[in-house]
């Protein structure tokens, strides 16, 4: 076992991140600066990827499947660590959801961890995760297999307001999918009787939806707009799309809805003469299912900073794609606010206080127990034991089976 002890270990980790404080949050800032979309975040990748090399780390790009993806790694250990950074932004508003934090919070626990690695019996592995506003990158690198070798996987999401205890249940699943209804085009004065209007059904299936909401459970929430329906007004459209999302913090109840949202499809086509398929443009993203232990190491350690974690909810409702990586291994994905900032996500406001002192303390704050957290396992002969016998037991290829609704 090692000679460390925890407490030493954190301190060593802590004096890292202030060591490297100023470059982490230097990085952070050029992040927020030039905003890439999902998929597209190349520059953010190619900044991330060049910082960790120049720090020791074994930087893949592009890897598992995903031309935006990287790993990084350093340590030989038996215990797997992985942890991961997003950094994809809204388009026209930049970072509305903090990417910038969250890329830099796994950057900051990587370089605090880097140098004990060997001591604590640890691999590392930061991986860059694109896409998680729109596309769902984890989701696609499970399929990959990136996280086959992981014991348990970390990572931390920025908000303002109050910060919360890891257990909180925030994230709910969704499902974005397409639905395209085909009718017949005619003459909207001369033979309205010829046609069969597609957008007639998007309309039928719309308003039976919006029926349907008031026999919803309250963590339900169905949204929807019609993307194309027709082009002038004297042509019937021929041709109607529909792009809709369902959210769920239950997964059975995710499903189930889904299942009568498409009844409501199937409607609009039947009363309108048309038909109709549907698709996924994006991968699902499921519920966030926190890891006990670890979120109890999470609270712990951010409390021993000397942030308050409040009780309540907090602002629940989102939902991200790193719910499909804590349904199949031990992970969490907790919350860390900029203390004073209040900006509701995804607005321009968000994007603003992403980018304060507030924001910065949080970044050094949650990299600073994220890496304490991962040395607790570590340097805990029996937690360290559960997550390896965890990993034992998980069958071959378990974490590439992904959610499906």
């Amino acid at each position: 076992m090692p000679d460390m002890s925890v407490e030493q270990a954190k301190n060593l980790a802590q004096e890292e991140i202030q060591k490297r404080k100023d470059a982490i949050l230097d990085l952070n800032h050029e992040i927020h600066a030039d905003p890439e979309i999902s998929w597209e975040e190349f520059r953010a990748m190619e900044r991330i990827a060049t910082f960790l090399t120049n720090y020791g780390f074994e930087v893949k790009t592009g890897v598992y499947g995903c031309e935006t993806a990287f790993e990084a790694v350093v340590g030989t250990g038996d215990l797997t660590v992985t942890l991961c950074s997003e950094y994809d932004a809204l388009p026209a508003i930049g970072h509305g959801c903090g990417h910038n934090v969250i890329a830099t919070v796994g950057v900051g626990a990587a370089l605090a961890l880097a140098p004990l690695v060997d001591e604590a019996g640890i691999t590392l592995k930061l991986l860059g995760t694109p896409a998680e506003e729109h596309g769902g990158g984890k989701v696609a690198m499970l399929r990959e297999g990136a996280w086959e070798d992981a014991d348990f996987s970390m990572m931390v999401h920025g908000m303002t307001g109050i910060d919360t205890s890891a257990h909180v249940k925030l994230y709910t699943a969704v499902d974005r999918f397409r639905v395209t209804f085909h009718g017949q085009g005619a003459h909207a004065a001369a033979a309205p009787w010829a046609g069969k209007n597609a957008l007639s059904a998007a309309s039928v299936a719309l308003h039976a939806i919006a029926l349907l909401r008031q026999h919803m459970a309250p963590d339900v929430n169905m949204n929807a707009y019609i993307s194309e329906s027709g082009h002038v007004t004297n042509i019937i459209p021929e041709k109607a799309v529909v792009e809709m999302e369902v959210r769920a913090l239950n997964i059975d109840t995710w499903r189930d809805t889904k299942a009568r949202v498409l009844k409501c499809f199937e409607a609009g086509a039947l009363a309108a003469g048309c038909t109709w398929e549907w698709e996924s443009p994006e991968n699902a993203s499921a519920p966030v299912d926190p890891d006990e232990k670890l979120a109890d190491l999470w609270d712990a350690n951010l409390a021993g900073l000397g942030r308050e974690i409040a009780p309540g909810s907090g602002l629940g409702g989102g939902s991200t794609d790193m719910g499909n990586v804590t349904q199949v291994l031990p992970a969490i994905h907790p919350m860390i606010a900029f203390l004073g900032q209040e900006a509701a996500p995804h607005t321009r406001e968000f994007a603003a206080a992403a980018i304060t002192p507030a924001a910065d303390q949080a970044t050094i704050d949650a990299a600073t127990a994220l890496a304490f957290t991962a040395l607790d396992v570590a340097l805990t002969p029996e937690l360290c034991k559960h997550y390896q016998n965890l990993k034992a037991a998980r069958p071959a290829g378990a974490t590439t089976v992904t959610l499906e609704v």
